[in-house]
């Protein structure tokens, strides 16, 4: 299999959610504080109680994106096989709507990145993140960050073996209801 990476824009995004990012989580991480957070964290490994699908475009699809920011600084990607979509990832950068951005100029954030279930674990993620950050580093930027939740183990590890460390992680990011934590990985470019 040959896979192309192509730079798109937005006006693909309908083709770029037919991608699933939808998951079956059955193991999350505990973050445990050490003496109250003082001497660190420990992420634990454990099974969940009823594994379950999780799919974060039920939340928002990337068609409505553009709803809620100016996609205008936005790198778009895509993974093809032959003429088949089998990957995405969408970068934000100086987008004054996104908080992660911490309205720094030199930070890039990889907003969205998947992978057609039938295609993981092939490589697909690891060659759109290094498309990404060369996509950030030609747009001078010295800092990638990118969030994702407890519950997805498979991107937390995906993410250190690409260089990433945990930088930030917050207990109360979410509703409650959710019952996830928020972690944040960020590599230097």
């Amino acid at each position: 299999m040959e896979v192309r990476i192509a730079e798109e824009t937005p006006a693909i995004l309908a083709d770029y959610e037919k991608v699933s990012i939808a998951f079956r989580v059955e193991t999350a991480f505990r973050v445990e504080l050490l003496s109250d957070g003082l001497a660190g964290v420990k992420l634990i490994e454990e099974r969940v109680e009823k594994p379950f699908i999780k799919d974060y475009d039920v939340y928002e699809k990337p068609t409505h994106w553009a709803e809620r920011f100016d996609l205008s600084n936005w790198g778009f990607l895509s993974a093809f096989d032959g003429e088949k979509r089998i990957g995405a990832a969408a970068i934000a950068l100086k987008t004054p709507q996104i908080f992660m951005l911490e309205g720094r100029d030199d930070l890039t954030c990889l907003w969205d990145l998947r992978v057609a279930p039938e295609y993981r674990g092939k490589g697909i993620g690891n060659q759109l993140f290094a498309y990404a950050l060369n996509w950030a580093k030609k747009r001078n930027c010295r800092l990638f960050k990118v969030e994702t939740q407890n519950i997805n183990v498979p991107a937390c590890r995906f993410y250190a073996r690409q260089g990433c460390h945990l930088g930030a992680f917050n207990l109360h990011a979410y509703p409650e209801s959710l019952k996830e934590i928020q972690l944040v990985w960020y590599r230097n470019l």
